[in-house]
């Protein structure tokens, strides 16, 4: 992998990963930018403990522009974009409406200062993720060897945001499609770094903990030792991964890709288990593509471990999942999901499972 790192003309860092033999990446960006403004804060719900992130300044973010403006895409002559290059293979860039960033300012304190609401700046790091120059392609589209950049890429950028003041947890993920609430088509993921430890991985971090000290055993491990032993849910494997449906899935598409052995994040893989998740996962996305004969609009995100704590609990793995039920139906979060957090889905992880495998 070829690494370049160059500057937007606002200060914002772009870099560049390429395959060997790729031009250098010498082009400006001649764009007059105003410098990037952040207001981003975070407040810590008392009924919960979960923190909850505001982040106004993102209304004003770039919505659906049509394809000859795409932002993500190459500049050409007389249409600067994000990426000045005229072409590129997988490129990486701070997102100019992040949801988190360094350059905010203010102190912990607390909502009116009553000290019932702990507040703090939203003091993190966010960035956009091209996959590819081609504006109609899509990941599941992509060549082996491409996907192993764009691997190689999430490793390089969780490690430098793993070492960022504040962060706590690297989260790289990709949104695809309207019905997600995507608003540039161009093919692109985004890596948050999050000032705390998520919820969801809060969650799965005690269940880890209290399932090792009774059993001794990581539970994802057992876990994928059961699918791998049932075989009824299991979609696509590898020497190094297993794809299936989740025993107790909620979407009415919904995979987890495990790794075979227990790492905490991306950047601990080795050469031939990145190679080995390039083949799985493209064989998911195109199963996912075929089942309904329409792109499927999904969110794939990478479960990593705590930068700075909990990293023996962690067992790497990515997680895809589809509001669609049927080829023109959506399956909306209603009162039971969005109230109380009990999900009910339309169909059994069996039928989901045998419905993906069908597809490929």
């Amino acid at each position: 992998m070829k690494r370049t790192l160059r500057h937007l003309a606002d200060g914002r860092e772009i870099i560049y990963f390429d395959q060997p033999g790729a031009p250098e990446r010498v082009a400006e960006d001649t764009r007059d930018l105003p410098p990037v403004a952040a207001a981003s804060e975070i407040r810590l719900d008392p009924l919960t403990r979960e923190w909850v992130a505001m982040a106004a300044h993102r209304q004003t973010r770039t919505y659906k522009p049509p394809a000859d403006l795409c932002p993500l895409c190459p500049t050409r002559p007389g249409k600067p974009s994000e990426v000045p290059e005229a072409d590129y293979d997988v490129v990486v860039f701070e997102n100019r409406f992040p949801s988190f960033s360094q350059n905010v300012s203010g102190e912990p304190s607390s909502v009116d200062g009553l000290g019932l609401v702990p507040t703090a700046p939203g003091r993190g790091r966010c960035e956009v993720v091209c996959f590819t120059s081609n504006h109609d392609g899509a990941f599941s589209r992509l060549s082996p060897e491409q996907v192993r950049l764009v691997v190689d890429a999430w490793a390089d950028r969780t490690t430098a945001l793993g070492e960022t003041p504040g962060v706590e947890q690297v989260f790289p993920f990709e949104n695809r499609g309207e019905e997600i609430g995507v608003t540039l088509s161009h093919p692109h993921g985004q890596i948050y770094g999050y000032p705390f430890v998520t919820p969801k991985t809060e969650r799965m971090l005690d269940v880890a903990r209290a399932y090792a000290q009774e059993h001794g055993r990581p539970v994802m491990g057992d876990v994928l030792a059961a699918e791998q032993k049932s075989g009824a849910r299991v979609i696509a494997a590898g020497e190094h991964w297993t794809a299936f449906v989740p025993p107790a899935a909620r979407w009415p598409v919904h995979i987890q890709i495990v790794a075979h052995r227990q790492v905490p994040d991306i950047p601990s893989l080795t050469a031939e288990e990145r190679d080995d998740f390039s083949r799985v996962y493209l064989d998911v996305l195109r199963r996912c593509d075929a089942l309904y004969d329409r792109p499927l609009p999904y969110i794939a995100g990478w479960h990593q471990a705590p930068v700075h704590r909990d990293r023996d609990l962690g067992w790497l793995h990515l997680e895809l999942f589809s509001v669609l039920r049927s080829k023109d139906k959506l399956k909306y979060l209603a009162g039971s999901e969005s109230g109380m957090a009990v999900w009910i889905n339309d169909a059994t992880p069996e039928q989901i499972a045998e419905r993906l495998r069908a597809a490929g």
